[in-house]
């Protein structure tokens, strides 16, 4: 029989909370380990396995499921789920006690939200790619590493702040010949059709799964049944067709990834993540060129670091030497229009590459066209909620913003409030005193937070002024 909540098991050192999954070969429960207080997952075998003539089989499994975890997980890997014990209930049942992982599987996560920005796709994907490095190396293969098996933990303060972790080594084999029992699988659209019809069990397998798991969180679809593909001949439709905005580097990732015939594949998991690495603009190397002889040294090094704070304030001291306003110590318009496209692409570049496509103007610059790419309050007030300027209270202050990878995509670089307009707006006349703080004045002021990517229109004596670096961007072509 199933557990019930509030049932206490293994002679009251765990309290079952609730049951989380039960389909297949193994159940799953929510628990809290009573003596330390921490919440766990305990997973044994289905009641209709436990039924079955062959059940000493399923528990060899289930046993091979359990050394494989903590092989995987010697050194406390933060992308595979952590196993603590295994232990025999009192009825013989067979029990794993694993992590707990607060927040949703990747399935659930773009059921709920709808497909996912490149930036941050890539990001899970690539923190499953660089766990499952590890887990090649020891000779394993999860063979199953599908949406509903990557679970994202969220900081509840700080939204889109995922962090990928792989659960269920149910399916996993080692570089042995496949035996019978192994050759049933789990989410066959993910699934490439040699591993449900011939059992076979490599690297390649794990790449393909992993591909797809890609495709469903860039575009929010499954893709095309590897069997469909093979035996009836339907087409693999581009993610790009879903997605027109999507970088030709990681539909070309994906498509490699998902190729029909293994051999047609990256035949490692380092090769594949390769692909991926080209989508981050073919930043292997970053040249620091500058059309008017600034040093970028000093950027790279506090980027390279991980120092993002020193990195903003750096930004924002380089950017004003390159225009000559280092004295007036903000941005006027003219600024930005005759801003060199050489520097400002050196800038994005350095922090795209060491924030791993999270940061940059670049990035900045894609979620302002998504929000719609207008020149009006709207589009900013939803470029400020994507980006993480504002909050419930209105736009954050300056020492508000969240200098980490934690953070949502593209919240940085900033540059000081005061950086362009408030300032120009004085040049021409207009005293602190004399702003009208309304949407219906004549001067139209994004007063707490420079509009990185909107233009500002000041109408002070029939003379508009209109600075944007959104169309500085496109124009530089970054």
């Amino acid at each position: 029989m199933f557990w019930q909540n509030g049932q206490l098991i293994h002679n009251g050192k765990y309290k079952i909370e609730k049951q989380l999954g039960g389909g297949g070969f193994a159940v799953t429960y929510q628990a809290m380990h009573t003596k330390l207080n921490r919440r766990v997952v305990i997973k044994t075998p289905n009641i209709s396995v436990q039924r079955d003539p062959d059940y000493p089989k399923y528990v060899e499994r289930f046993k091979k499921e359990a050394q494989m975890l903590a092989m995987c997980c010697t050194d406390s890997h933060p992308h595979i789920v952590q196993v603590f014990d295994f232990f025999v209930e009192e009825d013989g049942r067979y029990c794993l006690e694993m992590q707990y992982i607060a927040g949703e599987s990747l399935w659930e996560y773009v059921q709920r939200q709808g497909k996912l920005p490149e930036t941050e796709a890539v990001r899970y994907i690539r923190q499953m790619g660089l766990a499952l490095v590890d887990v090649h190396k020891k000779g394993v293969f999860h063979l199953d590493v599908t949406p509903p098996n990557i679970m994202l933990n969220f900081d509840p303060n700080v939204p889109n702040s995922g962090k990928a972790v792989l659960i269920d080594f149910g399916i996993a084999g080692d570089m042995s010949p496949p035996s019978t029992l192994s050759r049933s699988f789990g989410n066959k659209v993910f699934a490439p059709y040699e591993l449900t019809r011939k059992g076979i069990r490599n690297a390649t397998v794990d790449v393909y799964c992993l591909a797809g798991s890609l495709y469903y969180a860039i575009t929010g679809q499954r893709p095309t049944n590897s069997f469909d593909r093979k035996y009836e001949q339907e087409e693999l439709v581009s993610p790009k067709q879903f997605v027109p905005s999507l970088s030709d580097a990681v539909n070309e990732a994906i498509l490699q990834g998902m190729a029909l015939e293994a051999k047609d594949r990256p035949q490692t998991m380092e090769e594949w993540l390769n692909f991926l690495s080209s989508s981050q603009a073919n930043l292997t190397e970053v040249i620091l060129a500058s059309n008017v002889g600034v040093n970028y040294q000093n950027l790279e090094n506090l980027l390279k670091a991980g120092q993002w704070k020193a990195a903003n304030q750096e930004t924002t001291r380089v950017m004003l030497k390159v225009a000559k306003r280092e004295q007036q110590g903000w941005l006027g318009y003219e600024s930005i229009e005759n801003f060199p496209c050489t520097d400002l692409r050196t800038i994005d570049q350095l922090w795209v590459k060491y924030s791993n496509g999270h940061f940059g103007f670049s990035v900045q610059k894609r979620i302002w066209l998504e929000c719609g790419g207008k020149v009006d309050y709207k589009t900013e007030y939803l470029l400020g909620d994507r980006l993480g300027w504002r909050n419930n209270e209105g736009w954050v202050k300056d020492n508000e913003y969240n200098y980490s990878l934690d953070s949502t995509q593209g919240h940085l670089p900033t540059l000081p409030r005061s950086a362009i307009f408030t300032t120009t707006v004085k040049e021409i006349g207009v005293k602190d005193n004399e702003y009208n703080y309304s949407l219906d004045s004549t001067q139209h002021f994004d007063l707490p937070r420079l509009p990185l990517f909107g233009s500002l229109i000041c109408r002070v004596n029939s003379i508009d002024v209109t600075s944007s670096l959104a169309s500085r961007l496109v124009n530089c072509n970054v």
